[in-house]
C-alpha cells in the first residue's frame, strides 16, 4: 500500500510540470503542409494534410470515384485568396474556402465550400458550395506524398495542380493583376503632383513587364522621360523599342541611357551593354 500511495504522490507532483509544458504533440500519419504562392499582387493559401500511398491503390480504392473527398486527410483543405480571382474562367470572391473535390477517371469537380472549418468532408454540405468548375486528370510523375504545386505561374495567372501517386488535376487561377496594379497607379497618377516620373515608370514597366503593348504604355514611359530623364526610364523605352522591331532608334535610346549612369550604376550599366549586345 505504501507503494501504491509514494506512485500516486509522483505522478500528481508531474502535472503541473507537463501542464507548464504545454499538450503532447505526436506526429501525425499525414503532416501538415502550408503553402502560399504570390501571383502578381494577390496571394494564394493552401493549408492541407498529406497522406501517403503507403503502398496502397488510390484511385478508385482508397479514394472512391463520384464520391466527394476532403482532398487531403485530417482537417478539411482550405485555400485562401487575397483579392477576388477567376477559377478556370469562373469567377469567386476573395476569401477562404474549404477545398473538395469529386474524383472520377475522366473528370475531376473542384468545389470551393463557404464553410472553412470542418473536418474532411464528413459535415460538407453543397448549399454552401461558392463555386464548382471541372478539370481533367492527366498522368503524372509518381508522388508519395499528396501535393498542391503551382507549376506556371505568370503576373496575372497560375496554375493550382493537385498531385498524388500518378495524377494531377491541374485548374487556373486568374487574379487579374496587371489591370488592378496600373487601374491603382493611374488613380495615383491623378491624386498626385509629386511623383511625376516615377509612376508613369511604374505603369510603363508593368505593362511591358506583363507583354502588354499599347499607346498608354508608350504614353506613360514618355510623360517619364519628360518628368525626368534618367537612366531607367530611357532604358525602358529603349526595350519598348526593341521590342517593337525599331532597334536601331532602341540602339539611340539605350545609348541615351548610359551617358545618364553614374559611377554607382556601373552594374546597371554594365547590364544595358549585354541586352544590347544581344539585339539583332
Amino acid at each position: 500500500m505504501k507503494r501504491i500511495a509514494l506512485a500516486a504522490v509522483l505522478i500528481t507532483a508531474a502535472l503541473p510540470l507537463a501542464a507548464q509544458q504545454g499538450p503532447l504533440r505526436t506526429p501525425r500519419p499525414s503532416q501538415k503542409q502550408i503553402i502560399t504562392q504570390t501571383v502578381g499582387v494577390t496571394d494564394i493559401t493552401i493549408n492541407y494534410s498529406r497522406p501517403g500511398v503507403k503502398g496502397r491503390a488510390i484511385w478508385g480504392a482508397l479514394v472512391p470515384y463520384d464520391k466527394v473527398w476532403r482532398t487531403g486527410a485530417n482537417e478539411a483543405t482550405t485555400i485562401q485568396f487575397s483579392d477576388d480571382v477567376t477559377i478556370n474562367g469562373e469567377k469567386l470572391p476573395k476569401g477562404t474556402y474549404s477545398l473538395h473535390t469529386i474524383p472520377s477517371q475522366n473528370e475531376w469537380t473542384i468545389i470551393f465550400n463557404k464553410v472553412a472549418d470542418q473536418w474532411g468532408s464528413y459535415s460538407y454540405d453543397e448549399k454552401s458550395d461558392a463555386l464548382r468548375v471541372k478539370a481533367k486528370p492527366e498522368k503524372s510523375d509518381f508522388r508519395e506524398w499528396l501535393s498542391f504545386e503551382f507549376p506556371q505561374i505568370s503576373a496575372d495567372q497560375a496554375t493550382v495542380a493537385i498531385r498524388w501517386e500518378n495524377v494531377s488535376v491541374p485548374f487556373t487561377v486568374n487574379t487579374d493583376s496587371v489591370n488592378k496594379t496600373i487601374a491603382s497607379i493611374k488613380k495615383a497618377m491623378a491624386n498626385s503632383k509629386n511623383d511625376a516620373w516615377r509612376l508613369p515608370y511604374m505603369a510603363a514597366q508593368t505593362a511591358f513587364d506583363a507583354g502588354m503593348t499599347s499607346a498608354d504604355a508608350t504614353q506613360w514611359i514618355d510623360d517619364s522621360i519628360k518628368a525626368n530623364e534618367n537612366i531607367s526610364n530611357l532604358w525602358l523605352k529603349a526595350r519598348m523599342q526593341a521590342k517593337a522591331g525599331n532597334v536601331v532608334e532602341a540602339r539611340k535610346t539605350a545609348n541615351a541611357a548610359l551617358a545618364k549612369a553614374t559611377p554607382e550604376q556601373s552594374d546597371f550599366a554594365n547590364e544595358i551593354k549585354r541586352q544590347m549586345g544581344e539585339w539583332k
